[in-house]
């Protein structure tokens, strides 16, 4: 036992010294380049040797300012800085500018680069780490898919009938915790879109599983029996198992039937691809259902989660939830009268609520930026990215820059009247950019709109204290318990609008009005 021991002792600190010796050679190479290119290499400190400054990047996470740690570099060194998180060195850039060309530079300057427990987990055919015409063929074909006025008809009604439903199970609920009621939502609806599943075993199953999947993306990179990662990877056989057979059995009916027109989801969208043109490479069943599995992510996090966190904004914001109270019950009116059904146009169609979607976006930072690595050196705007350093391009700086957007810690829906033309620039990034912009950034407003819609123009709310956590992943740190009440049990009444302040006013008045993010 003793031998043992000091064995492994042994290997502990072989182990250790390996990694000082990359790291050191890290910084070797990192010297020769700032030595070759002396004034263009982005100044910096990679901290402490192995962890660099990665505890203070994690500690920020768990701060109600999550910008805090890009912010004080920032300060130091200027808008792009190097750093070492993650067991990596990295260049972090807070440049809106910078990002955008990160971002459209992807696969001849730069490629996805994700801490090894995502690659692990998500494999060789993750769209992750699909480059060049691969990966412009299946984002160009769900991109497509998902953007069709046919799917977002048909796809309508069945996210009013989910909405509707759950809504439906508050009555009887003395206390709700909204961020598990929205993945009710959202992961059934998305399941529907790439496969076809409803409710039933099936989905239960695949939700199941995919829970425990999704909880490996960020953990130790350690895959012995009983650890995180170990477990997240035994899910995903599981997921994998179910998910080929629906793509097998797809394939058959498919082979057998010939159907023409509209796919029914994104399976049939990439196997009718894959057999309607002999010159392109096949797509291999094992690749669809892998990648179907990681367009699932949407689902059970980023959408659920930005409806949790509207919300709450809009429970903090009195003055925001009347506007949008208001301008709902005036389209519901609207349909009553005319007995008509919604159109997927409709709810696309009310400003306000765009805005505040916006405003729940900017502030929530769900995804909070991208890793890239350069695969050559490259200069951008004066700042030097050497050949193999990974770069962090982050989103969250731009949404929370002060030269960028006033008073920014404060939930202000009215900004988006003056902002609305900048949506889809470089300073308002929350789907992400360039080649890799989320192909479903549409199919998420619509459903974001339609739930909003529905929660206000059937319930008031009260929510339970709570705080937003950023590390590793958004999240309510206490779910974000909520008690409601029907509308039906109030006399509703149109009133006039309210004033509304300036965000420097509302930053003034703070509570009465609208709470800012660092009072979450």
């Amino acid at each position: 036992m003793v031998w043992g021991m000091g064995l492994l002792m042994m290997m502990m600190m072989m182990g250790i010294s390996l990694r000082l010796l990359w790291y050191n050679k890290m910084r070797m190479k990192m010297r020769e380049n700032i030595e070759k290119n002396n004034c263009g290499v982005p100044k910096g400190n990679l901290g402490w040797p192995l962890i660099g400054e990665t505890l203070d990047f994690i500690a920020s996470g768990y701060t109600s300012r999550p910008v805090s740690f890009m912010d004080k570099r920032k300060l130091l060194h200027g808008k792009v800085f190097k750093t070492h998180l993650l067991g990596t060195p990295i260049i972090v850039s807070t440049d809106p500018d910078v990002n955008k060309v990160v971002l459209q530079n992807i696969g001849n300057i730069f490629v996805p680069a994700y801490p090894k427990s995502i690659q692990e987990l998500l494999g060789e055919h993750s769209i992750l780490k699909m480059n060049g015409n691969l990966q412009k063929r299946v984002h160009a074909l769900i991109g497509g898919f998902l953007r069709s006025p046919q799917l977002k008809t048909r796809i309508t009604k069945h996210i009013e009938n989910t909405v509707k439903l759950t809504l439906g199970s508050w009555q009887d609920m003395q206390l709700l915790h909204v961020q598990e009621e929205t993945k009710k939502i959202t992961f059934e609806v998305l399941v529907n879109v790439l496969m076809s599943v409803g409710a039933g075993e099936d989905l239960n199953f695949l939700k199941r599983e995919f829970e425990e999947f999704i909880k490996g993306l960020i953990c130790l990179p350690i895959k012995f029996p009983g650890t995180r990662l170990y477990k997240s990877l035994k899910a995903k056989e599981r997921l994998l198992k179910m998910v080929k057979k629906i793509v097998e059995e797809r394939k058959l009916v498919m082979e057998k039937t010939d159907e023409k027109g509209m796919a029914r989801d994104a399976v049939e969208v990439l196997l009718r691809d894959s057999e309607e043109s002999s010159e392109k490479q096949s797509l291999p069943l094992d690749f669809i259902s892998g990648n179907v599995i990681e367009m699932m992510i949407p689902g059970e996090e980023t959408v659920p989660m930005a409806m949790t966190l509207a919300v709450k904004f809009l429970g903090d914001c009195p003055i925001a939830l009347h506007q949008l109270m208001e301008e709902n019950m005036g389209l519901k009116k609207q349909k009553k009268d005319s007995g008509e059904d919604y159109s997927w146009t409709d709810y696309l169609a009310l400003p306000f609520t765009q805005n505040v979607i916006s405003e729940t976006l900017r502030l929530a930072n769900i995804i909070n930026g991208v890793w890239r690595k350069a695969l050559k050196d490259i200069d951008i705007k004066g700042y030097l990215i050497p050949k193999g350093w990974c770069v962090l391009a982050s989103f969250i700086s731009a949404h929370m820059d002060e030269e960028i957007y006033e008073n920014p810690h404060l939930f202000y829906p009215w900004r988006w009247e003056k902002l609305g033309a900048a949506v889809n620039n470089s300073s308002f990034t929350p789907f992400g950019g360039g080649q890799r912009l989320c192909p479903g950034l549409e199919l998420s407003r619509l459903e974001i709109s339609i739930f909003l819609h529905h929660l206000v123009t059937t319930y008031k709310w009260v929510a339970c204290e709570d705080e937003i956590v950023y590390f590793p992943t958004v999240k309510m740190k206490k779910k974000l318990p909520l008690k409601v009440t029907p509308l039906s049990n109030y006399r509703y009444k149109q009133t006039e609008t309210l004033e509304v302040l300036s965000p420097h006013q509302k930053g003034a008045i703070g509570n009465g009005i609208c709470i800012a993010a660092s009072k979450q």
